[in-house]
């Protein structure tokens, strides 16, 4: 089997596709890789050193997300179907909307890992108003989910919202995300302090939540980009500053500081108001950490019973679960081990991996090619 799967370089999906293409490959699947965005840093593309038949084809056209990007997309179709034509996959695994309407003779699976409409809905409450650029990216996604093959999301509150927005696909799918336990260390000795991970600039991460708390009882780290944060991220609280805040700021991570953080931690907080799956809260629980979760849906289907909830979007509520945990070491000892867990049963790369070849084969047997 040969499978053309396209990526981003400049969030998660650059992550999930490591551990999806990696998988894929080890069983034998041959993967024409296909990267948008930007041209990913030597130390993104480490992973892919050493790994047989995979064929890397970098690019940095724009997302289908970003202002101005509509004369980069229709160059990008060109040159993927360019690709499509010159490596002949049996199919195509597209990890952005705008390619589920490629005029080609593939089948498509298209997967929706998150969408501008979902996101401005958790933040602001409501539908973003109808202006040019976001009735056209209505048009746009509503046009690749209607013409793909198959859709999948990374949790049914995912497929569900993006059925709501954009209409109801010919055939969807349920596929967790998964990362790959050996790469965390679940059984180093834990210290009693609190890690959290988000674009300081997104709303829908929702960082502010934890930094903005006066009594946080627990030493707490921050970990994401600073790229255009809000005011109050500037602020002496974050950066800790005056000396009075247990919050501090630690900027961006490699990926091993930030599994150093994850082994340490006693406490992840998932502060997010929009999560379709997230891959942090994940991260940490293979590293068994105890997981705080802001009570949204998403986040309920991803752990159940195995997390701590606070009311949602209450900073007040946030820091009464983390001074109850950080009084109790044995129920954050519990808590981790639940979290573990749930995560070997339900949320590794190989299960993930596993999911995909059998919709793949699903895909291939029908033989249906959209329209």
């Amino acid at each position: 089997m040969h499978v053309l799967v396209t990526a981003d370089t400049l969030g998660g999906v650059w992550t999930y596709a490591k551990e999806l293409v990696t998988g894929l490959v080890k069983r034998g699947v041959q993967v024409t890789l296909v990267s948008f965005g930007e041209i990913p840093a030597p130390a993104q593309m480490l992973w892919l050193d050493g790994l047989r038949n995979v064929d890397f084809r970098p690019t940095a056209f724009r997302l289908e997300w970003m202002q101005d990007c509509e004369q980069d997309l229709e160059a990008s179709a060109e040159h993927l179907k360019s690709i499509v034509r010159e490596t002949r996959p049996d199919l195509l695994h597209l990890n952005q909307y705008f390619y589920g309407a490629l005029d080609v003779d593939v089948p498509r699976l298209v997967v929706a890992h998150s969408d501008v409409v979902s996101w401005w809905v958790a933040v602001h409450g409501a539908e973003p108003p109808p202006t040019n650029w976001s009735q056209w990216y209505r048009k746009v996604v509503s046009r690749g989910l209607g013409q793909a093959n198959a859709v999948a999301a990374p949790t049914r509150w995912m497929l569900d919202a993006v059925s709501e927005h954009y209409g109801k696909p010919a055939q969807g799918a349920v596929i967790y995300n998964g990362r790959t336990p050996a790469l965390f260390s679940p059984h180093v000795t834990k210290d009693n302090y609190v890690v959290t991970v988000g674009r300081l600039w997104d709303s829908g991460k929702q960082v502010t939540l934890l930094a903005q708390q006066p009594d946080v009882p627990q030493v707490a780290y921050i970990v994401g980009s600073e790229q255009h944060p809000e005011a109050s991220l500037r602020s002496n609280t974050i950066y800790g500053k005056t000396g009075r805040s247990r919050v501090h700021f630690k900027g961006l991570q490699t990926e091993a500081q930030l599994r150093q953080l994850y082994a340490r931690a006693s406490i992840y907080v998932a502060t997010s108001r929009y999560e379709p799956f997230g891959l942090a809260p994940l991260e940490a629980a293979f590293s068994r950490c105890a997981i705080v979760c802001n009570d949204i849906p998403s986040l309920r289907e991803v752990w159940g019973d195995s997390a701590l909830y606070f009311a949602p979007n209450s900073g007040h509520a946030l820091s009464r679960t983390l001074e109850r945990l950080g009084a109790d070491r044995e129920l954050r000892l519990t808590y981790g081990s639940l979290t573990y867990q749930r995560a070997l049963q339900r949320y590794t790369a190989d299960r993930m991996v596993d999911a995909y070849l059998e919709l793949y084969r699903t895909m291939l047997g029908s033989g249906a090619i959209a329209a």
